[in-house]
């Protein structure tokens, strides 16, 4: 299921004319679903699938500690690839459900967390 969000999330990115760089990128520090650029700009976005959740339950599973290792492992992407650094960094969470239209939060968090 969480592939499937994925590639539903790339293909919308793919239409609004972002490039999907990396998908599932790891690190020892974590992963980052899908990294995206566009202009100037490069996103790391995490996505979540889940059917029996609601919103509230979906935001409780990204906490504190699953920002720290998205921002942590995008640090290291872009230590990795230095061609996408000078980019302006944003970080989104998708979240998808089975009964409503996918929800994107930009800017979800920074990495000030």
């Amino acid at each position: 299921m969480g592939r499937e969000g994925e590639s539903e999330v790339a293909d919308i990115l793919r239409a609004e004319g972002w490039t999907v760089v990396a998908r599932n990128f790891r690190s020892s520090r974590g992963e980052i679903d899908l990294i995206a650029i566009r202009g100037d700009e490069i996103i790391f976005v995490e996505v979540k699938r889940w059917r029996r959740y609601d919103e509230a339950e979906l935001f409780r599973a990204i906490n504190g500690q699953k920002i720290r290792k998205i921002i942590e492992t995008s640090k290291l992407f872009l230590s990795k690839y230095r061609q996408y650094n000078g980019k302006r960094i944003r970080y989104d969470v998708m979240f998808l459900s089975s009964d409503s239209s996918p929800r994107r939060y930009e800017g979800a968090f920074d990495d000030t967390v």
